[in-house]
């Protein structure tokens, strides 16, 4: 979602007349989106807007710092008395007010905060965009959150969550399909229950149809969870070819005790379940998780729940971390809050056993042939392209000899996976030239 914001913002500040710069000291403004799910995140924006106070003072006053996003919605004018070289502070709700914020700041050197509650009816997504990718784009289908998970700041800076109106998001997908994209990600804090607010049911099913028949290439989502993923959406999945063989589906733990404190609702059992019905109509469907070690209460046996949960799913690849307590969540007052040591070291294990199970997905990859849409070169070896197959799986190939990676970037071919490694697959191109018929 802040991918996606931030393509927005960009979008907006070169309507008014801004244009971006590739380094930080050419800049009149620098603007920072910010998360707050876990406290990484809040130490990296100390960090990175404090190395920016010397530049300001050299500058006489610029570049224009604002700071937007999950940590200037939770924290507005705090932010101000902890980093006072700050001069803009939004939300995540009035993202639309960020230019004239930084002009006033800029004309009349005063440090301008506004930061507005859930009540305001804006969806970033009608603003204007200067998407990252030509070939790939990102689009909400809500915002805010209504699970109210114990360990989870979202829905206190994303308020209630609000569904775009259907027809609106499949005419957004075929603007995007016009204008060349071949990848759409749709984007909910839980996207099963897309429609509930507006028309008294999920109607993520009906959505998902409408733009899979509206000529996308690759269509996939991001965030499912458990309890709300119902048939219907497993069916749907499964009945068009261009909807992604891959599903995140987050279990956060293993034990039915902590995901009841998690209030998660759902147990250990039923998530396993859950599984079973996806594979028995998608056998060959990739799935990702997300897992919290050493969450308040957390036993050695209930991690063992994690563990086994996490050997019974067989998972491609998971998202893993040690419990953050966050200020103003449920989770960060309860008793029992697990040693740093010993988070550590289950999350160490925990790891070693992801990892082995990602190797064994990509092992099992090897002389299959895949349909992989390449991104660009890769950062570490220049004679590397890079892409993702239908299974949401990085695949490297050598670049072909007389061509460049911005030939392929955006170019889908099929791929002979030869090679197998922890996080990516190795394969050979079916055609060398993107330009062949």
């Amino acid at each position: 979602m802040n991918k996606h914001d931030s393509e927005r913002i960009a979008g907006l500040l070169q309507q008014h007349g801004m244009e971006p710069v590739d380094e930080v000291g050419a800049a009149d403004a620098v603007i920072f989106m910010t998360c707050c799910v876990r406290e990484k995140a809040d130490v990296r924006l100390f960090g990175q807007v404090s190395s920016l106070k010397t530049l300001k003072k050299r500058n006489r006053g610029l570049p224009i710092i604002a700071v937007g996003g999950c940590i200037g919605q939770r924290d507005g004018e705090k932010l101000i008395e902890q980093i006072p070289h700050i001069d803009v502070v939004f939300g995540t709700h009035n993202i639309s007010s960020l230019p004239e914020l930084i002009e006033r700041a800029y004309n009349e050197s005063i440090t301008q905060v506004e930061i507005l509650d859930d009540s305001v009816d804006e969806f970033s997504a009608d603003l204007p965009s200067v998407p990252e990718s030509s070939f790939h784009a990102w689009l909400p289908i809500t915002t805010g959150c209504n699970n109210y998970c114990t360990y989870c700041v979202v829905p206190y800076v994303r308020g209630k969550e609000k569904s775009r109106m259907l027809e609106t998001i499949v005419d957004d997908a075929k603007q995007m399909v016009d204008a060349g994209v071949k990848e759409i990600t749709l984007l909910g804090q839980n996207v099963n229950s897309y429609g509930r607010d507006l028309y008294g049911e999920p109607r993520f099913a009906d959505l998902l149809d409408k733009i899979a028949l509206g000529g996308i290439s690759r269509l996939g989502f991001a965030t499912s969870h458990p309890k709300d993923l119902n048939d219907d959406t497993i069916a749907m999945m499964a009945r068009h070819d261009n909807i992604l063989d891959y599903l995140h589906l987050p279990v956060q733990s293993g034990s039915t005790a902590i995901l009841e404190a998690m209030n998660r609702r759902y147990s250990k059992e039923q998530y396993l379940e859950l599984i079973d019905r996806v594979r028995e109509v998608m056998p060959g469907i990739a799935l990702s998780t997300d897992i919290i070690v050493g969450f308040p209460g957390e036993s050695e046996d209930d991690f063992e729940d994690t563990l086994e949960v996490v050997r019974a799913a067989q998972f491609s690849s998971a998202f893993t971390f040690i419990y953050s307590p966050r200020e103003g969540t449920p989770a960060a007052t309860l008793e029992g809050q697990v040693p740093d040591a010993v988070s550590q070291r289950r999350f160490e294990r925990l790891v070693d056993e992801v990892q082995a199970q990602a190797l064994e997905f990509s092992r099992s990859l090897r002389g299959t042939k895949a349909s992989v849409l390449f991104e660009g070169i890769s950062k570490r070896d220049e004679n590397v392209l890079v892409g993702r197959d239908r299974h949401n799986k990085v695949v490297h190939v050598v670049l072909p000899e007389h061509t460049s990676a911005e030939q392929w970037e955006g170019f889908e071919t099929e791929v002979a996976i030869t090679g197998a490694h922890t996080w990516y697959i190795t394969g050979e191109l079916s055609q060398t030239d993107p330009e062949e018929n």
